[in-house]
């Protein structure tokens, strides 16, 4: 008997030979019949290890199917399962283990370096074979819903990451939530390249489309043109990239060739999307959406057609059917239409708690809503437009200005590749609008052009007063333009 702690035992039941996972470097290819049987061999491990309810068992390992086979074998066994991003520094990474101590490390042999430096009671590779003696399988003990099954460490930009504990309830409304909001079904296929310690890799559609019976087929590293091409090749109906992948792949001979005719809906997530991204799926008549989502929160949290969404670039929407969004002032009141504020979320999807830190936990919710730091306005149609992090907002001369209008400003100019605008400290204005620029070419007069482009559509406070041009961002591990070491850069460029 199986409660929905155990879905996927179920799913199994439900469509044995469907294929489930794919792997598109190995070929390697799971039907949930087979999903069982592996993760059926990861409880043997994990019993072997002695791991427990509550245990912790991180992982270190780029994208591989084997991470949904542990990810559920945890599940079944009560214990905590916590993917690290190994694209962290050592000393991220050692601290990130000493703060959840794992009593099980999971790695791939890529690894081994660091993995040997880590203090963890039990190591074993994803290559090892367990020896003869099987441990006895745990008997599948039901798990409260509030029962702790995965802990996400968040980017940690601004200091150390910290742990985003996901209940079981956090995973499973989210994946409901998100079959039911988006009409997910059996039929559904996405190509993840999303990195599967991240929550946009493991939460965002891989899943909600395993709860529905569809296929994920799971890419390691990324490649613009690869992707294009397994799009058709595994008849792929919805997937999510990140606007860097985007940008790469709207660009390849494959993507203006093709149409892409499976495909039912382009998603892209992570960071703000360039309106010219839009514009290249418009030209050849296919559906682009942007999503919202962070750690703590699904990730998935917005519903928008994506007829809409074209019509209305930028736009997120509305709130999913299984959980509520409000926009409020300094003071707490509610925005009123077209007002900017704070964006708060509240559901069941929403995490647990910050693993062993009560003050920041305390700290992030309001009334039970939760604080995302993130500045939004609700339209007349009460669809719900994301201006920018509420820590980014610069202040100039008494004037509130949104990165995210100046950035979208900037980038229609053919000659702007990537740009990101933040606030410099000044004497005189308080911060200063300063846009940072990746071009695609050296011309004369670029300067002038960017900001009489500005002029015909920004107020006069909101044009750069500064313009660096940059060979590339600097990027977070996941992908995203790190402000706060490009605000740190610049800075520095301002006293040489």
């Amino acid at each position: 008997m199986y409660d929905e702690q155990h879905w996927i035992l179920k799913r199994a039941q439900l469509t044995p030979h469907k294929k489930a996972l794919i792997e598109i470097e190995t070929k390697r290819c799971w039907t949930y019949n087979q999903l069982i049987q592996e993760i059926e061999k990861w409880q043997h491990i994990l019993c072997a290890h002695h791991i427990h309810e509550g245990d912790r068992v991180c992982m270190i390992s780029e994208n591989n199917i084997d991470t949904f086979a542990i990810l559920f074998a945890c599940g079944l066994q009560g214990a905590i399962f916590v993917p690290i991003n190994w694209r962290l520094s050592e000393q991220e990474i050692l601290y990130i283990v000493e703060d959840c101590q794992p009593k099980l490390c999971i790695y791939d042999n890529t690894f081994s370096r660091i993995v040997n430096k880590l203090l963890v009671e039990y190591k074993w590779s994803i290559c090892e074979q367990l020896d003869g003696k099987e441990a006895r399988l745990h008997n599948g003990s039901s798990w409260a819903s509030t029962t702790p099954w995965l802990i996400i460490y968040t980017g940690g930009t601004t200091g150390h990451p910290k742990g985003a504990v996901l209940s079981f309830e956090s995973v499973n409304w989210n994946a409901i939530n998100t079959i039911i909001s988006w009409n997910l079904n059996n039929e559904d296929c996405t190509i993840n390249y999303m990195p599967l310690f991240h929550t946009g890799g493991l939460n965002a559609l891989a899943m909600p489309l395993l709860m529905a019976g569809g296929t994920v087929i799971v890419g390691s590293k990324f490649n613009a043109e690869i992707a294009a091409r397994a799009l058709n090749e595994y008849r792929s109906t919805i997937s999510l990239f990140v606007p860097t992948m985007y940008q790469e792949l709207v660009q390849t001979d494959y993507f203006q060739q093709s149409t892409f005719p499976s495909v039912k809906v382009f998603l892209s997530g992570g960071a703000p999307c360039p309106k010219t991204i839009y514009e290249a799926f418009h030209q050849k008549g296919l559906l682009f959406k942007e999503g919202y989502g962070l750690t703590e929160a699904g990730p998935n949290n917005f519903y928008i057609d994506p007829i809409q969404a074209m019509k209305k670039r930028g736009a997120v929407g509305k709130s999913m059917q299984f959980n509520q969004i409000r926009i409020v002032k300094e003071d707490g009141s509610l925005c009123g239409i077209d007002e900017v504020g704070e964006l708060q979320l509240r559901g069941k999807h929403l995490f647990k708690e910050y693993w062993q830190n009560e003050q920041e936990t305390n700290a992030s919710f309001s009334e039970g809503w939760f604080k995302t730091g993130d500045l939004a306005i609700m339209d007349k149609q009460h669809d719900v437009h994301i201006v920018g992090r509420k820590k980014e907002m610069i202040i100039s001369g008494g004037e509130n200005i949104y990165p995210q209008e100046v950035e979208q400003c900037i980038i229609q100019h053919p000659n702007v590749k990537e740009v990101a605008v933040i606030g410099i400290p000044d004497a005189y204005w308080g911060e200063i609008v300063t846009a940072c620029i990746v071009c695609n070419q050296e011309i004369d007069n670029f300067e002038a052009e960017i900001r009489a482009s500005c002029v015909k559509q920004l107020g006069k406070y909101k044009i750069p007063k500064i313009i660096y041009l940059f060979n590339e961002l600097p990027r977070t591990t996941i992908g995203k333009i790190d402000k706060m070491k490009l605000k740190q850069t610049v800075i520095l460029k301002g006293r040489v």
